[in-house]
């Protein structure tokens, strides 16, 4: 594959090789036109986003749940894209889209390597923005997701004021609620 972005029809080919359910990867079209409707309403504000990075990290975002269902399918993906030779750009949308980002502290109790799991480039907040919204394939509002990551988690995780502070950011840079 080389260092280049792959194009849609080969994200969707990777997925397929690596063992992504026909559901998983309809979660990751269904986040792939949601980040991109995002990251178009953003740069028509002035923001500067890279598209194609946004379409190809989200539809490749979960390629780790071709092995497992847990928070762990983060960096699961991460080296898959990896051992594929895909562009750093999009390792780190896979390694960092997960609940607004991971802590380092979070990180070394969950037993991952150490590196930067919060999101940090604009491309990088929109796929896991956009993956928050996304339940299955149909979208779901920002309070919807929190509630069900308070059940999940608990009403005082970290994950719920990540989730809250890329939901204003990335609101602001749409200069509007996104959806």
């Amino acid at each position: 594959m080389g260092r280049r972005i792959p194009s849609p029809r080969e994200a969707l080919k990777i997925l397929k090789d690596a063992g992504c359910s026909s559901d998983v990867i309809k979660h990751c079209r269904a986040v792939a036109r949601l980040a991109v409707q995002i990251a178009k309403k953003c740069a028509e504000n002035g923001v500067s986003v890279d598209l194609e990075l946004v379409h190809i990290g989200a539809l490749l975002h979960d390629i780790g749940r071709s092995k497992t269902h847990s928070v762990h399918h983060a960096v699961i993906g991460a080296k898959i894209a990896r051992s594929l030779g895909l562009p750093e750009p999009i390792i780190e949308i896979i390694e960092r889209h997960v609940g607004g980002g991971i802590s380092p502290e979070e990180a070394a109790k969950l037993g991952w390597p150490d590196g930067n799991y919060m999101p940090e480039s604009i491309e990088e907040k929109i796929v896991s923005y956009a993956d928050k919204l996304i339940e299955g394939a149909k979208i779901v509002s920002i309070d919807e997701t929190l509630k069900k990551i308070k059940k999940e988690l608990g009403p005082n995780h970290p994950a719920i004021e990540r989730i809250k502070r890329i939901h204003e950011e990335i609101s602001k840079l749409c200069k509007s609620p996104c959806l």
